[in-house]
């Protein structure tokens, strides 16, 4: 993730000042919210709520296809595997959160193995660009 962030940015260090203050505050939360990820995390208190609940829900199986400029282009920097660059051209493919294909200098690469049927409709969806219902009645 820092080689994500501007050079402009505060450091960390100062904006762990700023958070606990807020936590202390009651207007943030604090802990270890998101397994798999090290170090501290912030959160607003109703998104604790919303994260408990996801987690309790089975995996839907829909596709979701990102610009590889999205910031949720997180493929190789907080998953395993290869990195997509930050291209507007380029496409990452998730499945119940998880990167299972990407789109890049026009060909398809698959992180992850599916049968033939799954795979051609997570191409498709790579292709293009699929946003799931749940998304589009928010809209």
């Amino acid at each position: 993730m820092l080689e994500r962030e501007a050079a402009w940015l505060p450091p960390w260090r100062d904006l762990l000042r700023v958070y606990r203050r807020l936590e202390a505050r009651g207007e943030i939360r604090g802990g270890r919210f998101v397994a798999g990820f090290s170090g501290e995390q912030f959160a607003l208190p109703e998104a604790v709520g919303q994260l408990r609940e996801i987690r309790r829900k089975p995996g839907s199986g829909e596709f979701l296809s990102l610009s590889g400029a999205d910031p949720l282009n997180l493929v190789g920097i907080l998953t395993p595997g290869p990195k997509l660059a930050a291209l507007t051209s380029n496409r990452v493919l998730y499945r119940d959160g998880l990167p299972v294909a990407l789109f890049a200098g026009g060909e398809v690469q698959f992180l992850d193995e599916l049968d033939g049927a799954t795979q051609w409709q997570a191409k498709k969806a790579l292709l293009r660009g699929a946003v799931p219902a749940s998304l589009i009645a928010l809209a």
